[in-house]
This record gives C-alpha cells, sequence and structure tokens, in this order.
C-alpha cells in the first residue's frame, strides 16, 4: 500500500514512533526514523533538508503529561508542553508545505491526543496544547486541499505504548480496573492497530480526508 514511499516520522523512539516505523516498513514504504529534539527554532528545517523529498510527514510528538491544578500551572510547565508539541508541529509543517505543492502531492498525518476532545481533571496545560494540535490540523487541512496535499490527525487516548502506558502502569490492577470502567472497547487499543490506521492515512485511499481528526481510543473519546 505504500510501496517506495518516502514516509518521515518525528521522534521516532517514542510514543508511537517504534510502532509506526514497523508498520510502514511492512507496507513498503521507505521509513525515515528521525529521533532529534524539535524544540530548538531551526531544527524542523534542518531535518526536512537533511531527509529530502518525502511523501508523507508523521508528526509524532511526545512528552510526559503534567498533572498540575488548573490554578497552580506555571508559566514554565505552560511554555514547555507548547514548545514540544506545538511550536515544532508548526515549523514542521511550515517547512514541508512548499516541496509538497512543488511535487504536486503530499500528506501529514499528526499523532495527537483525545484529551483535547473530553476534559480531563489536572490537564489543562497538556489538553491546551494537543487542542492546538488539531485545530491547526483542521485550518492547514482545508488550507492545502486544492493542492492536493492531505493533513489529518489521529486523537488517542488508552492506546499501548511505552510513553503514555508503559508497562508498570498496564500491570496495576486498578489502571486495569478503571480500562474496564471507563473504556467500552475495556482494553487498551493496540499500537498494531493505532499504526495500521495511521499508515492507512498514509496511503493513496485516504486522499478523500480533509482536515479531518479520528478519535482512536476505544470509545472513551466518544462515549
Amino acid at each position: 500500500m505504500l510501496k517506495g514511499m518516502r514516509i518521515l516520522v518525528t521522534q521516532a523512539d517514542v510514543f508511537m514512533g517504534p510502532a509506526l516505523c514497523k508498520a510502514l516498513a511492512a507496507q513498503g514504504a521507505i521509513v525515515l526514523a528521525d529521533v532529534r529534539d524539535l524544540q530548538p527554532i531551526e531544527a524542523p528545517a534542518q531535518m526536512l533538508a537533511e531527509h529530502g523529498p518525502i511523501d508523507v510527514l508523521l508528526a509524532n510528538l511526545a512528552m510526559p503529561a503534567p498533572v498540575t491544578l488548573a490554578a497552580e500551572v506555571s508559566e514554565d510547565e505552560w511554555q514547555a508542553v507548547f514548545n514540544s508539541m506545538v511550536h515544532p508541529l508548526q515549523r514542521m509543517v511550515k517547512a514541508v508545505l512548499p516541496a509538497m505543492q512543488a511535487q504536486g502531492h503530499g500528506k501529514v498525518v499528526v499523532m495527537g491526543s483525545a484529551s483535547a476532545l473530553r476534559g480531563i481533571k489536572r490537564s489543562s496545560s497538556y489538553s491546551a496544547a494537543r487542542g492546538a494540535q488539531l485545530a491547526y490540523v483542521q485550518a492547514v487541512g482545508v488550507e492545502m486541499a486544492p493542492f492536493n496535499i492531505q493533513v489529518n490527525a489521529i486523537a488517542q487516548n488508552f492506546v499501548d505504548n511505552p510513553t503514555y502506558f508503559p508497562p508498570e502502569v498496564q500491570a496495576n490492577p486498578r489502571f486495569q480496573e478503571r480500562l474496564k470502567r471507563e473504556v467500552p472497547l475495556g482494553r487498551l487499543v493496540k499500537a498494531e492497530e493505532d499504526a495500521a490506521f495511521a499508515a492507512y492515512l498514509c496511503s493513496s485511499q485516504a486522499d478523500c480526508f480533509v482536515g479531518q481528526v479520528f478519535p482512536m481510543s476505544g470509545g472513551w473519546a466518544t462515549r
């Protein structure tokens, strides 16, 4: 499905990165797995210049989610989450769009969070940053559609990944009880299930999707 396509996966060693790289390679993609810190202002443009022309930018950005009461969120925390997840996304997309327009096609898929779709206590800074990602995807998606460039996002939660649901969390009986109580699916979405959907969004079969946000949360985000 992705044979010969050059797909750049950012922060490929964390969050959904490992599962994404495996799924994309299995579909025949040429996977460009990048693990650099994208917070420096010049880093996104440098990354794209080094990797050369790409067909898909798979923006996989993550950081440990702060758990802070809204009234106690510090300036440092607020800036940190936006510096990690919002500013790098805008800089990457800004840098890649001219090349995609020149080649007449391209895709951007953002691995986002369902925390932007449903309120979570003690998560105001993280949810705000994830919400900014999704709003950005919707705006850029409709702007780029006439150029045959599709920009979409997966808004996920309760998906198996080492950043937010490491083995020690999954092994906790209280977490397993929470899964059964809060997630209609009754379990975590498997990493390979999520990655397979991301691979689909990278393919030509998904050319019809424009600025869309797809919840991937075992029903948690829509219950």
